[in-house]
């Protein structure tokens, strides 16, 4: 493989191979005309439709008042008038009531009360001049959010709705009476502004809210443009934070990100011609054309870039409305806040770090101390040192000197708090600055739903997250920094271990680590996937299995690390990728390998229990129900593994290991004990004793398992747009000197394990043991099979007409 030194930067990541980058830029400026010329044509036609009224405004709120309607977004207007008072009940009729308000203003809506009451003549005036506009409006089909309202209806609903004070302070009028808008600005503002603290308290739990239920727009693969964290609603509250003066308005990158973010609204609206907002896969391909991107992937790259930006800017402005709703009942008149040294050439400030005022800007290594310095005691960046390092301080010598070294270690050392220090430095540049071939994994989507993150993000998850097993190992630095690179392949093309291990050897001399310390990392990188793959999919007591992860990782250092990288890895990937299951399983192979690689005998697998030895002396046919273990006792016969798997998969539960535990001689002749562990697809265990019901009645040919099956997987439905790859089937030769090793990889489905069984028994061959490894929807399976002489298949040509049964099973 080879490796360049430097990392294409973003504008030729953007770029497409046959669509210029101006083509790009005038995709996304196309989008950006149509929303002006449509908000142009817009205006003048409702402006026809108001004509010359005096006293009357029309207003625009929401997307139309900030000339940002997409093809699917509501059009939002207030009819704003003077109103004439009269006292109640003189003429005012309701269904002139009804034209006046909105839906949330009628009494049977529970809204707001103190509403002005009309002059009858001049509301019947008012209701027409509506009519002459709502209904126009409705019958072109666009989707109408309207309501009539006097400037102290509209200040009074505003005071008390949070959502429509967020609306008016977009306000723009359209057509009308200046005046009566301009009054309205000022005095929501104004009200906006008295009432900030409560106000600004109600908007963070709203929002904090919306987060909570719509995830981060940067880290889904099917993000909600608008509402999701970092998306475009995030802009707008940023915006009404900036109103009340307690933070500054969103700056110029922000604003561009902004910009995108609508673009790619704009193009999902126009292509789909729905109002949904949420990013589908079906639709990615076609947006990314419509923005002139080159594909799904550099969608998601793009968005996921422009949401992170909106991310970190509202962070900080958080931070600005955090410490100002905390700041009621204090003194705030007592002097500046206290600078307290964190490190050299960094101090705290108002719950910032910042520069020390006599901080070395020369100084390399600077960059990386403030940022250790920060994570260590737990806080942010302020922004304008990041940007003034991002100026002012010089790039890192290659390789770096140990300090720097240190201080990178000793930031991802400080654990969680080291991700937001690591993003304050990401969004200034530094990072690629100091690692050039991160840039290749950056915002990088991973289109599997086990990751809950980018691949960037994963691999800062799994480095803090690593930060708590430091304890367990003989080098924390190399496991702290392994964790950071292990998947720095993805970037580059092949197997991402192979040639991860090649730009992580690189990666580790420019960091100056020593020749050996590389070749650890390197190690690391090639093998983090060896102990999970190895303990899920390879029989533990075949000896090859051991020998084969012993001869791999040459020595304990090692093994030591990958242990505590394997547990690292799978936390940050998600709780889909790491359980109690996978753990318990490493853990052995690790002691066995420990054990081989210190000359001692491996570990044999336990010996049956009393219990199941009982249930063997039993022969005919018995069944043991204990947690995840399932015992099945039975007549030894063809295939009996994969029927019993079948009434498993029946009773909802996914098997992870099956293995013969003990040829056995019953009263009746040979006796098969098989061991399943096997957990719920979703709720609780099944009642243990229909399990065992199924099971003697499946035993005994006297269920239909595969029929009941079928109608499962008929039931199954692969989602619009999910890629699926088609099902591979390998033979692997050297993995056990006992029995043919098949490894099937698949789309996952219920009774997946019972069909390829089915299909090893119909060649002739006995499924001697099977592992089960299931990642979101992709299975893979491994089989241990001998043939009817209880030894390895040797002849290649039987081989390969089993691979083309189970092909054709799985298709």
């Amino acid at each position: 493989m080879r490796h360049e030194a430097v990392a294409p930067g973003p504008e030729q990541m953007l770029r497409s191979p046959d669509l210029p980058r101006s083509g790009t830029l005038a995709a996304r400026k196309a989008h950006a005309d149509a929303r002006a010329t449509r908000a142009d044509e817009l205006d003048r036609w409702l402006t026809g439709l108001l004509g010359p009224e005096p006293h009357v405004a029309l207003v625009a709120v929401g997307s139309h008042g900030r000339r940002d309607l997409t093809p699917g977004g509501d059009l939002d207007l207030v009819l704003l008038h003077r109103g004439r008072s009269k006292a109640p009940g003189d003429g005012l009729g309701d269904r002139d009531r009804a034209h006046l308000t909105g839906p949330a203003d009628r009494p049977d809506a529970g809204g707001p009360s103190g509403l002005d009451v009309l002059d009858a003549a001049w509301a019947r005036h008012v209701a027409e001049v509506a009519d002459r506009i709502w209904y126009p409006v409705w019958d072109s089909g666009l989707r109408l959010d309207h309501s009539v309202r006097t400037v102290h209806e509209a200040r009074t609903v505003a005071r008390d709705d949070l959502k429509a004070a967020l609306g008016l302070m977009s306000a723009r009028r359209i057509a009308g009476e200046q005046s009566l808008v301009d009054e309205l600005r000022a005095a929501v503002l104004a009200d906006w502004r008295a009432d900030a603290r409560r106000r600004l308290g109600e908007l963070s739990a709203m929002t904090r809210e919306r987060w909570e239920t719509q995830g981060e727009l940067a880290f889904l693969l099917e993000p909600d443009l608008k509402e999701a964290r970092g998306g475009l609603r995030d802009v707008h509250v940023m915006q009404a934070v900036a109103a009340s003066w307690v933070a500054p308005a969103p700056d110029e990158r922000v604003r561009a990100a902004y910009r995108l973010l609508l673009d790619v609204r704009h193009a999902l609206h126009e292509l789909t011609g729905r109002a949904a907002d949420r990013l589908v896969l079906q639709e990615q391909e076609a947006v990314a054309r419509a923005v002139g991107l080159l594909d799904a992937d550099m969608l998601l790259r793009t968005t996921a870039e422009a949401a992170r930006t909106v991310t970190y800017a509202g962070d900080h402005v958080w931070r600005h409305v955090d410490r100002f709703c905390a700041a009621r009942g204090r003194n705030r008149g007592r002097g500046r806040p206290e600078r307290r040294p964190l490190a050299d050439g960094v101090v705290e400030h108002d719950g910032e770090a910042v520069l020390a005022r006599g901080a070395d800007l020369t100084d390399p290594a600077l960059v990386l101390r403030i940022a250790a310095g920060a994570a260590q005691a737990g806080l942010p960046l302020a922004p304008a040192t990041v940007n003034r390092m991002a100026e002012d301080v010089p790039p890192m010598p290659v390789p770096w000197p140990a300090e720097a070294r240190d201080a990178l270690v000793a930031l991802l050392g400080a654990g969680p708090p080291a991700i937001p220090v690591w993003e304050a430095l990401d969004q200034a540049g530094l990072i690629t600055r100091l690692l050039p071939d991160w840039e290749r994994v950056r915002n990088r989507p991973q289109r599997n739903p086990v990751h809950r993150f980018t691949v960037d993000r994963h691999l800062v998850e799994a480095a803090t997250g690593a930060a708590a097993l430091t304890r367990e190992v003989a080098r924390p630095d190399l496991l702290l920094v392994g964790a950071l690179l292990h998947d720095i392949g993805k970037g580059w093309p092949g197997d991402h271990s192979r040639g991860g291990a090649v730009v992580a050897r690189d990666m580790g001399a420019r960091m100056g680590f020593g020749e050996r310390d590389v070749g650890v990392l390197e190690a690391m990188v090639r093998h983090h996937l060896l102990l999970p793959d190895t303990a899920t999919r390879r029989d533990l007591d075949d000896p090859v299995t051991i020998r084969a992860v012993a001869d791999a990782v040459g020595g304990h250092e090692v093994l030591e690390l990958l242990a505590a990288l394997s547990l690292a890895d799978g936390l940050a990937t998600g709780p889909a990728a790491w359980g109690a299951w996978k753990a318990g399983l490493v853990d052995e192979l690790v002691r066995r390998v420990t054990a081989a690689l210190s000359g001692r005998a491996v570990p044999r697998a336990p010996e049956p229990s009393p219990a199941q030895l009982a249930l063997a002396r039993h022969g005919g046919g018995a069944v043991r129900v204990v947690g995840t273990r399932i015992t099945v006792v039975a007549p030894d016969r063809p295939g009996l593994l994969w029927r019993a798997a079948g009434v498993l998969a029946l009773h909802r539960l996914v098997v992870r290991t099956a293995r013969g535990v003990l040829p056995a001689q019953g009263g009746d002749g040979p006796t098969a004990m098989i061991e399943f562990t096997a957990v719920p697809e979703y709720g609780t265990p099944p009642d243990p004793a229909l399990l065992e019901a199924d099971l003697r009645r499946a035993l005994a040919d006297r269920l239909d398992v595969a029929a009941r099956l079928e109608r499962r997987a008929g039931a199954a439905r692969v989602r619009p747009g999910a890629v699926v790859p088609p099902p591979r089937v390998t033979i692997l030769d050297d993995a056990s000197n006992t029995a043919t090793v098949i490894e099937v990889r698949a789309h996952d489905r219920p009774g997946l394990l019972w069909r390829i069984g089915r299909a090893i028994g119909a060649c002739g061959l006995q499924v001697r043991a099977a592992q089960v490894d299931t990642l979101g929807a992709n299975a893979v399976d491994v089989f241990y099979v001998v043939g009817e002489d209880g030894a390895p298949i040797s002849d290649t040509a039987a081989l390969d007409a089993v691979r083309q049964r189970i092909l054709k099973v799985l298709r």
